[in-house]
């Protein structure tokens, strides 16, 4: 009976978290494409008769936004959207619904020229920190890319988990936190870029990065690494 009780408590959270996250998803992108920019932002009473969800959840939702930059609350003068300099532009949701507004073509150029700045010293540290498992890791995302193009694999996937790995064979955590964010701006990135060139990433220049680090040369991993970006670039400034 108590093992019953717990399964259905826990059912429960399931249900309000998907909830909550329902409704972060629709207020998010709804501020991220401008509907509140000539008027204010609704109440949690509003928001709850509106999408027919609870207050709890309402008010769970707009904290989450606040936490993201997106809104701030204040004592009597209500939640108001903030300026888009205040949003947490390394937050995945935020990016992602940035991305998926009509006009992103800017973001995508400003995340990958962050991207420049990243991967290839991540593939350059790869290189020095001579962590064989690591490197093996770099070498079997690869090798689903291969699969990805004989239709083994999902390209967009294997693509991802390539970049990914080498962001974990550099060794700095700090470069590993930015993992979920690269992936989020991948996604799009690469269907972007596949669409304009009418096919998927070229093997060879993927490769070319994993036998730099493989051959422990951080300049040559460092400057393959930026070749790949500096092609992204080429295609979103074209």
């Amino acid at each position: 009976m108590e093992s019953t009780a717990i399964e259905l408590e826990g059912q429960a959270g399931d249900a309000k978290r998907n909830l909550t996250q329902g409704m972060l998803d629709a207020l998010g992108k709804a501020i991220v494409t401008g509907r509140y920019d000539m008027r204010p932002f609704p109440t949690e009473a509003e928001i709850a008769r509106a999408y027919g969800v609870s207050r709890s959840v309402t008010r769970e939702a707009v904290k989450m936004l606040t936490a993201k930059g997106l809104v701030q609350a204040k004592p009597r003068q209500g939640t108001r959207v903030q300026p888009f300099q205040a949003w947490n532009l390394f937050d995945p949701d935020v990016l992602r619904w940035l991305l998926e507004r009509k006009f992103s073509i800017e973001v995508l150029r400003h995340f990958t020229q962050l991207r420049r700045g990243i991967e290839p010293e991540a593939a350059a540290l790869a290189a020095t920190a001579r962590d064989g498992a690591a490197i093996d890791t770099v070498y079997r995302e690869l090798e689903r890319m291969r699969a990805a193009e004989r239709g083994e694999d999902d390209p967009l996937a294997a693509d991802i988990a390539f970049h990914l790995a080498i962001l974990s064979a550099s060794g700095n955590p700090f470069f590993l936190q930015f993992s979920r964010v690269v992936a989020t701006a991948l996604t799009t990135s690469i269907r972007f870029t596949n669409r304009i060139k009418g096919h998927t990433a070229s093997i060879a220049e993927h490769r070319d990065v994993a036998d730099a680090i493989e051959a422990r040369d951080p300049e040559r991993a460092r400057a393959c690494a930026a070749l790949l970006i500096d092609n992204v670039l080429d295609l979103v400034d074209g």
